[in-house]
């Protein structure tokens, strides 16, 4: 594991919405520079920095036109290398968002191989041989391009019409037109996404978040070939750069870390139920105690006891493609989630504006396509001046209106409410950055996946329990014969032991040391 990790607290940002200092109503790099202070008195470490490279913005940059250049709005790669540089300076890493599955259809490598004329370009997307057949029946293609220049064939399309697919290969081939995974078409992929790699480590970014990590080999049962991909890609990498970390968006860390990732995500689609926890109309986090965490924790035991120092799982706050936590939960039961994601293995990561309890924003008119999620991408908040400080252009001109509530959460009203969202947060993320036993390969031992929650963390030299109970009543429950030496954070009162019962105040957390 790259040293860095150890202990790592992430901090998404989507930077269209982050903070413009510019006045144009979107978000860039420089604003992200003048709150690196603000990020690292919270305690987070890293960074995660969504698409920032020259797109068109037809899926909000996760369509990208050049993997070399960043995108004017944002400012320009001097500025990205000013920010590498700024959080090294404050001891502070920072991650990109990679996306090798697809390109823009203004990318100029998809505009050569448009040309029916062949180049090296020809075989750098996946094409039938024919306009009148279509890309079907291929796991991860959603549809295909026909009739768009005067090349025959068909092109398909990894997600949007606007993302054509890169040509990794096929595991199985099954048509003439598609190609083996080590054919030279698929190994000149391969090999730009390296460039692409080392070009931003040498400038000094520390790894990339790599999405749809899972998706890039074609007709690939079990992903075999996919995962064989990126054990030869990071053969090299790590060569290259030991201290550059990945973190894949696969949602099956089984595979992901078998791949060679450092960290995978557990992610609101795939088969961890991580949304039953609290991402979802009845979440374990509910006061009623009407939701259930027994499917979350049967997959991650299993995971977890499978991976067990191979690599990290990591448990989001949320992300820019999922409705916001406050959705859901309300201010008490955010901060017991959080008391959740600050206590378990892995690393953490939080959604910006999830720390003062940002809202959702539903039935937005869609925004770069947001349709669904724009609601979640709503500008930042920090204070009480014109838009809430995120920007001084005209209020119609930013990137995705505010949210109109005059009562909306600010980071400088959560700054002077000690009990707030923001304070409860960086108290936790203190507590987790002081006790190695909480940290991110302590172990970790199941002790109720019921109400209230309960498990152990421990190294050689300690034990924590952690005792999260979301119900609005006392609730008790066995857990064998223990000793509490000390408590070491509590919300809403601590657990007790009494009479050979753990008894868990109503919507508490409390981590605490055992003899």
């Amino acid at each position: 594991m790259k040293s860095w990790l150890k202990n790592a607290v992430f901090y998404e940002i989507y930077p269209q919405s982050f903070n413009d200092t510019n006045a144009d109503g979107i978000g860039d790099i420089k604003g992200i520079i003048e709150k690196l202070d603000y990020i690292k008195d919270m305690g987070f470490t890293a960074i995660w920095m969504n698409p920032c490279f020259d797109s068109p913005f037809n899926d909000a940059g996760y369509d990208v036109r050049d993997y070399y250049k960043v995108a004017s709005r944002y400012g320009t790669n001097e500025d990205l290398r000013c920010l590498f540089d700024e959080a090294h300076k404050r001891n502070m890493h920072i991650i990109l968002d990679l996306v090798p599955g697809h390109t823009s259809v203004e990318c100029k490598w998809f505009e050569e191989s448009k040309k029916a004329e062949r180049n090296e370009y020809t075989d750098r997307y996946i094409w039938t041989d024919s306009i009148w057949e279509d890309v079907k029946g291929v796991s991860g293609i959603s549809g295909s391009l026909r009739a768009i220049s005067d090349r025959d064939g068909s092109c398909g399309v990894n997600f949007f019409s606007s993302q054509p697919a890169l040509n990794y290969g096929f595991a199985e081939v099954t048509r003439s037109w598609q190609c083996a995974v080590d054919s030279e078409a698929a190994l000149a992929t391969r090999g730009e996404i390296l460039n692409i790699i080392r070009f931003w480590c040498n400038m000094g970014c520390d790894g990339f978040r790599v999405d749809m990590a899972g998706s890039l080999v074609k007709n690939d049962e079990g992903q075999k070939e996919t995962i064989k991909l990126w054990q030869e890609i990071f053969t090299v990498v790590n060569k290259e750069f030991p201290q550059a970390a990945f973190v894949s968006e696969w949602g099956e860390p089984l595979k992901a870390l078998r791949g060679g990732f450092d960290m995978d995500f557990l992610l609101h689609f795939g088969p961890s139920h991580y949304t039953d926890m609290f991402h979802s109309n009845n979440p374990y986090f509910n006061k009623d105690g009407k939701g259930s965490a027994k499917e979350f924790f049967e997959y991650y035991m299993n995971t977890y006891n499978e991976i067990m120092g191979k690599g990290l799982i990591c448990i989001p706050s949320g992300n820019h493609d999922m409705a916001r936590l406050a959705y859901y939960c309300d201010e008490t039961q955010i901060k017991l989630v959080y008391a959740f994601l600050m206590s378990m293995p892995g690393v953490p990561f939080i959604y910006y504006g999830d720390e003062i309890g940002m809202r959702y924003l539903p039935g937005l008119k869609s925004v770069e396509g947001g349709y669904g999620r724009t609601g979640t991408r709503t500008p930042m908040q920090w204070d009480s001046s014109v838009n809430s400080g995120f920007s001084t252009a005209d209020s119609d001109s930013l990137y995705i209106m505010q949210d109109p509530d005059s009562e909306r959460p600010t980071v400088q009203k959560q700054i002077k409410d000690t009990d707030s969202i923001y304070n409860e947060l960086k108290r936790q993320i203190a507590v987790r950055k002081s006790v190695e036993a909480l940290q991110e390969n302590a172990g970790f031992e199941l002790v109720n996946d019921g109400y209230p929650l309960v498990y152990i963390r421990y190294t050689q030299e300690s034990k924590v329990i952690v005792a999260i109970n979301p119900m609005d009543k006392e609730i008790s429950v066995e857990v064998g014969d223990i000793a509490i030496k000390n408590v070491i954070y509590s919300f809403n009162g601590s657990a007790r032991f009494i009479n050979g019962e753990f008894s868990v105040p109503p919507m508490s957390a409390s981590y605490m040391v055992l003899e």
